[in-house]
């Protein structure tokens, strides 16, 4: 795993948390104040939540989302910007069996914790994610839900906004993420696949924010998203990728890591 440059701002232990967590849920961030808090109260109601530790980990080395956690159950880390690094940060840290990937505008399903566990009773599957849709009533977000959900079963590469989850040893026998600037979840996706590992699409659904189609229009980021995951595919390396990506990008938390179905 590549090497990382980290600091604990705060890891006051819980004297309630088991000695080895189920679960390590990893949220990168950066400058995510107004979302943070809505993410981690989503966690507190999941069961099984009480055999899971909560690691958040800022790119921003003033660590301004982590100033707006108040809760001695989450662990906080400032690393090096990047959502690739910050995620391996967090997975270093990590002391559960499964590790659960989960940005930060994105809302876990009801009991996900549990079909997680369910999943990986299956010593066939390593990983797996959910299936996706998309915090709109517009009807062309709803098509991009359904269409990135056909695509994910059919070839099984989820995207990150998917909650990827990962056998940890599994994760640390591949490295990890590598340090990509943008399309670090399909090439990590990739490799699982190209390892004959298998891994689980669940039918519960994430629900992500439609902050970044509201923001630079639907169809423009659908189209400009395709064309970078295409290019992705031709060859075309990350870095090139994200020079295109972003001088688009008009989110604060423009970090350029994802390109969305």
């Amino acid at each position: 795993m590549p090497s990382i440059h980290r600091t604990t701002l705060h890891q006051r232990p819980d004297l309630h948390a088991p000695a080895r967590p189920t679960f390590s849920i990893i949220i990168p961030v950066l400058q995510e104040q107004k979302s943070i808090h809505q993410v981690i109260s989503n966690l507190m109601q999941q069961p099984a939540i009480d055999r899971s530790e909560i690691i958040v980990i800022d790119g921003d080395p003033m660590g301004s989302t982590l100033k707006a956690v108040n809760s001695s159950m989450i662990a906080k880390l400032i690393s090096s910007p990047g959502r690739a690094v910050q995620m391996n940060a967090g997975a270093a840290q990590a002391k559960g069996r499964v590790l659960l990937f989960l940005h930060a505008d994105t809302q876990l399903p009801d009991n996900a914790l549990l079909s997680i566990e369910r999943a990986l009773a299956n010593p066939c599957i390593v990983g797996g994610a959910f299936e996706l849709s998309i915090a709109s009533q517009r009807l062309f977000l709803k098509y991009i839900a359904c269409r990135a959900n056909m695509r994910t079963r059919t070839n099984r590469i989820p995207y990150g906004d998917q909650a990827i989850f990962l056998k940890k040893p599994i994760f640390d026998e591949m490295g990890g993420y590598r340090p990509l600037p943008i399309m670090e979840d399909l090439d990590l996706m990739r490799r699982l696949k190209k390892g004959r590992h298998k891994i689980s699409i669940l039918r519960d659904r994430v629900q992500t924010s439609a902050r970044r189609w509201e923001a630079e229009g639907a169809l423009y980021t659908t189209l400009r998203n395709q064309l970078l995951v295409l290019l992705y595919y031709l060859g075309v390396s990350p870095d090139k990728l994200a020079r295109l990506y972003r001088p688009q990008c008009t989110l604060k938390n423009s970090q350029a890591h994802k390109a969305e179905p």
